[in-house]
């Protein structure tokens, strides 16, 4: 039996197992999918070397960046975004990729309208790499990280006004803020200057409709969360792993 899995922690949220399981029960594939929840990325070697079985690997946080010291071979748009998520375990060694920029341009270009130029990113771990990428290179539109501490190079949430909001008409929230349980938590953004021309993307997706994206819809703007990108990232690392 061919083994699959996924490697962070914790994993008590996590998407993928019960998506792949599902999957290969429903197409009668001889393969398994595990969920490796290890304390230290110091244990990722010994994932490896413990399963001869062992064909590809999604990873999420904290491990996307860490894990990459580990790879034989990165992938040129991975190595771009500086972020992995996923590991093609092959004779030629361990290969890393990007799935969730493919993920997340598919599920969000449908939404986009002619007016939607520039981006706000919320947060500044690995998926919000994945979205600067997605953003600026495929989809062309300008960003703006925004992070709950100063740095240099990005504005904090304080500093996002009804100025900066009437010019950043897209907001992708990549923090934790709302996941549950704590569902009750959103992103300190001024809401009320959000109207109709705003497109509020979430990454959580547990719950499917977040305190961020209520707050968006009640002053009527677009809103989505992030299910539709795991359902799309997940199918292209499928397609990693067996092309």
């Amino acid at each position: 039996m061919t083994t699959y899995g996924l490697i962070g922690y914790p994993l008590g949220h996590s998407f993928s197992r019960k998506f792949f399981t599902e999957k290969f029960e429903k197409e009668g594939t001889d393969a398994q999918y595990l969920n490796f929840e290890i304390p230290s990325i110091e244990e990722f070697p010994n994932i490896i070397k413990n399963s001869s079985t062992l064909r590809g690997l999604n990873v999420t946080i904290p491990y996307k960046q860490q894990v990459m010291q580990h790879l034989d071979e990165i992938s040129k748009e991975a190595k771009a975004i500086g972020a992995v998520n996923v590991v093609k375990v092959s004779k030629e060694g361990l290969i890393g990729y990007n799935s969730d920029v493919i993920g997340f341009v598919n599920s969000i270009r449908p939404l986009l309208k002619p007016h939607h130029k520039k981006a706000l990113i919320l947060g500044t771990g690995g998926a919000s790499k994945a979205i600067h990428y997605g953003l600026e290179e495929k989809l062309g539109m300008e960003t703006l990280f925004v992070s709950r501490t100063a740095r240099q190079g990005m504005i904090t949430d304080e500093e996002v006004t009804t100025e900066v909001l009437k010019e950043y008409e897209v907001i992708v929230n990549c923090s934790p803020a709302g996941m549950l349980p704590h569902v009750d938590e959103c992103p300190a953004l001024p809401y009320e200057d959000m109207n109709e021309r705003h497109l509020l993307y979430d990454l959580v997706y547990n719950p499917l409709e977040t305190l961020f994206m209520k707050k968006g819809a009640t002053m009527g703007a677009c809103v989505k969360n992030g299910l539709e990108m795991l359902h799309l990232q997940a199918l292209e690392s499928w397609r990693i792993w067996n092309d």
